[in-house]
Parts: structure tokens; sequence; C-alpha cells
């Protein structure tokens, strides 16, 4: 792979980064330096130093996570409020979240140390599915589903939901399941407060391939081979 990848995926750099210690002559292939971009390197046999310390690939990993309600996804909290690295053990830390839920969100959170793959799900670009269980206070109208089918424009631009699916309701309040192409921020809790109807329960329930179904609240578990290879296929270029 090419270098700059090697760097990015080690967790040394960013890809953008990695460029630049790669021209100012920071990095070593087998005892050489190199300074020109896309110079390839065998992880297998390949001896890669930044700034004379040697460089290796970690094992790959990649967790499901069933989020609480009322924890933070975030790495600490000046408040001393509750997150995510409080509920998984340590060895754990070394992990990023892929696609932030917000506080009052539970449900499916990716974490890994694949920088690079975790990058490619998160761009829009590929149009990676995240869907969840929306429960809103009572049951939308059909011209409200319509809208939404259709599209909202936010301040940020329009938002459109790839499918939205109505679930029998529950005591009264509606219940839908809605399928996103996007992470914007609390995109779809805007979305519904756009037409009126604010959400008073969300939850991710799948995120690309992966699904949350079967993990207790709280609890974690390792994506099986076949899960990540799934995730990486997701986002492959033709």
């Amino acid at each position: 792979m090419r270098i700059q990848k090697f760097l990015s995926r080690a967790g040394s750099a960013s890809r953008r980064n990695a460029e630049t210690m790669i021209v100012d002559g920071r990095v070593r292939i087998n005892g050489k330096t190199v300074t020109e971009l896309g110079v390839t390197v065998d992880p297998e046999r390949d001896r890669v130093e930044l700034d004379g310390v040697l460089v290796q690939m970690p094992t790959q990993r990649w967790i499901r996570f069933h989020k609480p309600l009322g924890v933070l996804t975030t790495a600490q909290d000046t408040h001393g409020r509750q997150t995510i690295y409080d509920l998984l053990p340590p060895d754990h830390r070394n992990l990023r979240y892929v696609g932030r839920l917000d506080r009052d969100t539970k449900g499916l959170l990716l974490l890994t140390n694949d920088g690079d793959l975790a990058n490619r799900i998160q761009h829009p670009r590929y149009q990676v599915e995240r869907e969840y269980e929306v429960r809103v206070k009572t049951v939308p109208p059909s011209e409200v589903i319509t809208l939404l089918r259709t599209g909202i424009v936010l301040d940020d631009g329009l938002a459109r939901p790839k499918n939205v699916e109505v679930r029998p309701p529950l005591r009264g309040s509606g219940r839908l399941r809605v399928v996103m192409t996007e992470g914007r921020k609390r995109e779809v809790r805007r979305l519904f407060d756009a037409v009126g109807h604010p959400v008073v329960a969300l939850k991710r329930i799948r995120f690309g391939p992966i699904r949350l179904e079967g993990l207790p609240v709280g609890e974690w578990s390792e994506l099986t081979e076949d899960e990540v290879r799934a995730l990486r296929f997701s986002v492959s270029d033709p």
C-alpha cells in the first residue's frame, strides 16, 4: 500500500499529515529516507520508521456498542459527565467512534482503530446507510410522511431520508423507521422538528451492514471477519 496510507492505518497520522511528514523527510523505509508521495510499502516485509521510531501496523479491531441514554460520545467531558469510554474496558480507549450519537440518542455505535476505513464509512460520497427507530408524540398524518420522503431544507442544506417507514403506533405515539445516508449533526431530530413532530425517543439500529439486534444496552461485542468484510465492501470503489 502507499506509504501515506500505511502511516494513517497505523495510527501515526492522518493521511494528509502523513503526506507532509514524507515530504519533510521524516519517513524511512528499510533505512532509506523517502520524500516522494506514492511510494509503496509491504506491511509484512518492509521496516518503516517515522522520526527514527519503528511504525507497526496494529491488529485492526472493530466493535459494536449499545450506547445508553444520557451517555456522551466523546473521549472526555470537562463537566465530569459519563462518556462511552467509562463503560468500555480500559484497553478500548485507543478505539475511535465512527459517527457520534448525541446524549439523548441510544443505540448502535461502531468503534475501531482502522482510521482509513472509518473515514470512508463516514464520507458522504459512499452514502452508507444509518437506520433509526424514531418515536414522536403523535402519529404524523400522511402529508407529513410525504413531506419527509420528499426532503426538507434545513439550515445546512436539503435533508432527504432514503426511506421512511411508518410503524404501528404505541399508546398513541407515532413510530417510524428512517434510513439516512449522511451523518450530519442531529439531522434526524432537526428533520422532525421542521415538520412539527419533535422526536421524543431516538435509537440507531443499523450502520451500513452492521446491526444492533441482540446486543443489550451498555454492552459491546467484536465484529466478525464477515462483518468487517461487509463494511469494506460497502465503501469499495467500482
